[in-house]
Parts: C-alpha cells; structure tokens; sequence
C-alpha cells in the first residue's frame, strides 16, 4: 500500500503545528502581559505588530529556544562518548555500532558529501552538531538582543539610567533567565536517560522493548 505525504511526514508536521499553536498563544498572552505593564507603569499600550519587535517578544521566545539547541547539541555530542547501562538513549556499552563506522563512498544511495570526500565529508560528519551549535548561538544573541532591549525599555519607563550591552552582560538578569531554562532541558534529559531504563512505552522508537531487560542498554 502506498502511503501518501502526510503519512510520510506526520511526525514532522504534528509538531510543527504543535509549535506554530504554541507559538501563537506565547504572541498573543505575552502581548496582553506586556500592556498590562506597560498600563502599570502609565505608558501607551502597544499594537501587536509592535509587540512582535518588542525586547520582550524577542527575549522569551529565543531564550527558550537557546536552551533547546543547547540541549540538543550537546546531547548529540556527548552521546557518543558517554554510556549510561540500561538506557534505550545510549549506546551499548562495548563495541561499535552502525553509527561509528566509516561511510562508504562505494554505496550507491549515500548521500552526496560521502561521495565527494574530503573536507566536504569531514564537515558532513559532524554537520548535525555543527548546526545545532550554530543555532543556539544565533538564538543565544538573539535573547541578549531582546533581554537588553527589554530592559532598558523598562529602565526608561521607570526614570533610571540605562544600561550598555557590556554592563547589561556583566550584571545577574541575562544569565538568570538562561540558567533557569538550561537547567530544565539537562534535567530532562537525565529524566529520559534514566527513566528509559525502567520505563517502556510500547510502540515508540525511543523506548527499549517492553520484554527487554533493565540491563540491556539501546535501542
């Protein structure tokens, strides 16, 4: 039986509306919030095309996506050297896998930079890091961008001086919202890490067997 394009993609597309909903609300509420300060504080309220370039908007929507990328980086990264006994997330604990092989440039659906070789290749195997740090440095800026932003509008607002960018990144507030958004995604991940080896979900691709035993570690 043919399966068609959703069927194909579903998992991608479910979540990306999950996202664009989530996203939604996160504009919509956080607009209503920013108003309700910016009434307290005696100032116009904003339109929500002038919330979306706001320091705030900017600040809490890439703050969170920082930590993700962060997450997902590091988890890519530190995955292939370190071990956790009976975890689905990790590797077995001896030998080598399917994944730490070297491609083969002879196999004839390879993707493209196998093909080529060289320095092509050389980045086309650590592309996946390569690209999630690069994504959470962008988002990382972007939250400095916005969190700075955001704060001088209310220093301005409240009739106290301002800050530059390097006074704003030497002082507590920045790195308060990432720490407390970093320490939730490395949370998470010891959760599933060690919940996975206890714990199934009959079905899902990221849980052993529901028969495997707690000792077997991967997939």
């Amino acid at each position: 039986m043919r399966k068609g394009f959703f069927y194909k993609n579903s998992l991608t597309i479910v979540f990306l509306l999950l996202f664009i909903a989530s996203l939604v609300g996160q504009l919509f509420t956080g607009w209503n919030e920013y108003n309700n300060d910016l009434k307290d504080d005696h100032y116009k309220e904003i339109s929500l095309t002038e919330y979306l370039t706001s320091g705030h908007f900017i600040s809490s929507t890439f703050e969170n996506w920082e930590s993700e990328f962060l997450q997902m980086a590091l988890f890519v990264i530190l995955t292939r050297t370190f071990r956790q006994k009976g975890s689905s997330e990790s590797k077995k604990l001896e030998g080598k896998e399917e994944v730490d092989k070297d491609p083969d440039p002879d196999k004839k659906d390879a993707p493209w930079p196998v093909h080529k070789g060289g320095l092509v290749l050389t980045l086309y195997k650590h592309s996946l890091s390569i690209v999630l740090l690069l994504l959470y440095v962008f988002s990382f800026c972007m939250h400095v961008f916005g969190s700075f932003k955001d704060y001088n509008g209310e220093q301005v607002r409240k009739g106290h001086a301002t800050e530059t960018v390097w006074q704003y990144l030497s002082g507590s507030r920045l790195w308060f919202e990432s720490f407390q958004n970093w320490q939730s995604e490395f949370l998470s991940i010891v959760a599933i890490v060690l919940l996975s080896i206890y714990l199934r979900q009959q079905g899902s691709p990221q849980s052993k067997p529901v028969d495997a035993p707690f000792s077997e570690t991967g997939e």
